[in-house]
């Protein structure tokens, strides 16, 4: 089941928030109201200072549910890579963490742009939600922006005519999750002003395209070149659909070796 988690924070926030200020301006009142009129006759102090149980747990989980919210709504959101389509960059088991105002704040849920900070350039690693199913989240590398005339072929990127060029490397060894893309030839490509790596099979399917890039989109493609659904299968990404920026790996839990993959931590996204 997926669950919309940024929906349940939301309500979780609203219901607590609810109780606690409900109680303090109405209920609290009203108990009090009640033990002066009484004179605190024939009760304890421990009844009299009694709260409801419902109010002390909307009192100790509302600021800490409140800060989460704001914290992974406007700040930085953590994200696990489930797939190999960005690898050398990202590794299957890797626990990232998303730059959320890189490309505008905008609110919970209804994921509206309240305040227009930046946008995504060439060589961003951008988080965004699937534009054909928006409940799932997906990550690729931007390199084309609104107006750019992209065009892939002989895998190779060229962006408005230019050559992306790109560096041999040498073959890709890697085991754990990632060694099924052992072999494949390695590259440093540059987009810009950021040099990355990615992977390219000479036998693998030649998905050539061309395309321009609408006003209000960005056309992504994986590093793994030859093992993404990306842009050239399912079209660009809409500004609103737009998550964050990934630039940090704070962990790696590699499924097949099952255990910490050390080295990856720390590592600064390009």
């Amino acid at each position: 089941m997926n669950i919309n988690f940024p929906a349940f924070l939301v309500l979780a926030t609203l219901v607590t928030g609810v109780i606690w200020a409900l109680d303090a301006l109405i209920f609290a009142p009203r108990r009090r109201t009640v033990l002066v009129s009484s004179g605190g006759a024939g009760v304890s102090s421990s009844e009299q200072e009694k709260v409801p149980l419902i109010v002390e747990y909307s009192k100790s989980f509302f600021p800490i549910i409140l800060a989460v919210l704001l914290l992974r709504s406007f700040l930085v959101e953590p994200f696990r890579i489930p797939s190999g389509s960005m690898m050398p960059t990202l590794l299957v088991g890797d626990f990232i963490l998303v730059n959320k105002f890189s490309y505008g704040l905008r609110l919970p849920v209804l994921n509206t742009k309240i305040v227009d900070i930046g946008e995504p350039q060439r060589g961003d690693v951008a988080v965004f939600r699937y534009p054909e199913d928006p409940s799932i989240d997906y990550i690729k590398r931007v390199v084309g922006v609104p107006g750019d005339h992209i065009r892939y072929a002989g895998k190779k990127l060229y962006i408005n005519g230019e050559l992306a060029r790109q560096e041999p490397v040498g073959k890709y060894i890697a085991d754990g999750a990632s060694a099924s893309m052992t072999g494949a030839m390695q590259y440093k490509e540059t987009i810009g002003s950021v040099t990355h790596d990615i992977l390219v099979r000479s036998n693998g399917f030649n998905r050539d395209f061309e395309y321009t890039v609408p006003e209000g989109q960005y056309f992504v493609l994986g590093d793994n070149r030859d093992n993404s659904r990306d842009s050239r299968y399912w079209g660009t990404v809409p500004e609103g659909n737009l998550v964050g920026k990934a630039f940090f790996v704070w962990m790696n839990w590699d499924p097949v070796e099952g255990g910490i993959t050390w080295n990856r931590i720390g590592t600064i996204i390009k």
